[in-house]
C-alpha cells in the first residue's frame, strides 16, 4: 500500500512540473488544465486516504491491518 501511496505522490508532482512546462512553452493550455486538474483529483484521494479520521487512523493502516500476515 505504502507503494501506491508513493507512486501518486510522484504521479502528481509530475503532472504538475509536466503542466507548468507546457504553460512556459505557450500554447496547449487545455493539456496543462487537464493535468493539474487530474493532479488534483489524485491529490484528494491521497489526502482522504492518508489522513486521519475522527478515531485517530488512516485508511491505509486500516487496510494494512487487513492484509494477511507476513
Amino acid at each position: 500500500m505504502d507503494i501506491a501511496l508513493s507512486l501518486v505522490m510522484l504521479t502528481v508532482i509530475a503532472l504538475i512540473l509536466g503542466a507548468v512546462a507546457l504553460l512556459r512553452r505557450g500554447g496547449h493550455g487545455r493539456q496543462a488544465a487537464l493535468m493539474l486538474a487530474l493532479a488534483a483529483i489524485m491529490a484528494i484521494n491521497l489526502a482522504i486516504w492518508v489522513l486521519p479520521m475522527h478515531n485517530g487512523t488512516s485508511l491505509s493502516r486500516e487496510a494494512q491491518k487487513e492484509q494477511a500476515p507476513k
